[in-house]
């Protein structure tokens, strides 16, 4: 939603934030910082790895366990019980789910299955943020939060078009919520790819872009069947690959639909009270716009 004016924010007795912009800039951060302000904290990343892949991630853990012999006998006779151990903070189950397309033996999936594990997130994603009115209802009825924050995954610009005027996500989103850009610098994202490298994040690629940047990455390395492609080589170039797709469709969707801060000044944010007034600047400055 979109506010008359900065006053018209400030006096509004309850806030609904979806907070959006690219994966590691600081989303999960101030939602975090939120939640101790008594603001409700609506991970969608959580909601997808437990409500909607849950299953499939645990499935995958237990096919693997199953190649073990000793474990084998175990899960047989219902001995042990597997599990994901998801949480905010900690996403690594999903990300394992989804995994990396290339050479097997290096740990990575086929492309078949990629694409099928992918399409999985997608619908999970959709059905995820579709989720955030019936949860800002169920904080405010069921634990008497007035204020709620979405914080949503990097690829929230992979499943909706800012250019659609009908796109049933962002109408969704639009009229339960205030949609905010979180926006990084160049730097942020040369540090995102860094850290990317280093602990990869859930990731998702549209369909018609992961086709596409896998016959470019294997031409680019003169490779040519899709068993020799090295699965960690190529999740960290379509991370960095993807992450530059994604920003001007960002700033799109903020401003048709939303407001802007940018990531350096959140950065400074302490409590709720300084997030929002960096929100009534982002209001002021639109309506000056």
């Amino acid at each position: 939603m979109l506010f008359e004016s900065a006053q018209a924010f400030v006096n509004s007795p309850s806030h609904a934030v979806t907070a959006f912009g690219m994966s590691g800039v600081g989303k999960t951060r101030i939602a975090a910082m939120l939640r101790a302000d008594n603001w409700f904290h609506y991970s969608i990343d959580y909601r997808i790895g437990t409500r909607y892949m849950g299953e499939f991630i645990v499935d995958n853990l237990k096919r693997e366990a199953m190649k073990v012999p000793f474990l084998n006998a175990l899960l047989h006779s219902d001995s042990i019980d597997i599990s994901s151990n998801l949480r905010f903070e900690n996403l690594e189950p999903l990300s394992a789910y989804l995994g990396a397309p290339g050479n097997t033996e290096q740990g990575g999936l086929t492309l078949k299955e990629y694409q099928k594990r992918q399409e999985q997130h997608r619908t999970a994603e959709i059905a995820a943020m579709l989720d955030v009115p019936y949860f800002i209802e169920r904080a405010k009825n069921l634990y008497n939060y007035d204020d709620f924050i979405a914080d949503t995954g990097g690829s929230l610009i992979e499943i909706v078009d800012p250019n659609d005027t009908n796109d049933r996500v962002i109408n969704v989103l639009c009229a339960s919520t205030t949609l905010l850009y979180i926006r990084g610098t160049d730097s942020d994202a040369q540090a995102l790819i860094d850290r990317y490298k280093a602990a990869p994040k859930p990731m998702y690629y549209r369909p018609e872009l992961l086709i596409e940047k896998w016959a470019e990455f294997k031409k680019i390395n003169h490779i040519e069947r899709d068993e020799d492609v090295s699965p960690t080589d190529f999740g960290a170039w379509g991370f960095e690959a993807i992450l530059y797709d994604r920003l001007p469709r960002y700033q799109a969707l903020a401003d048709r639909y939303g407001y802007t801060i940018e990531g350096s000044e959140l950065s400074t944010a302490r409590d709720s009270k300084d997030f929002l007034e960096l929100m009534r600047k982002a209001v002021s400055n639109r309506k000056a716009a």
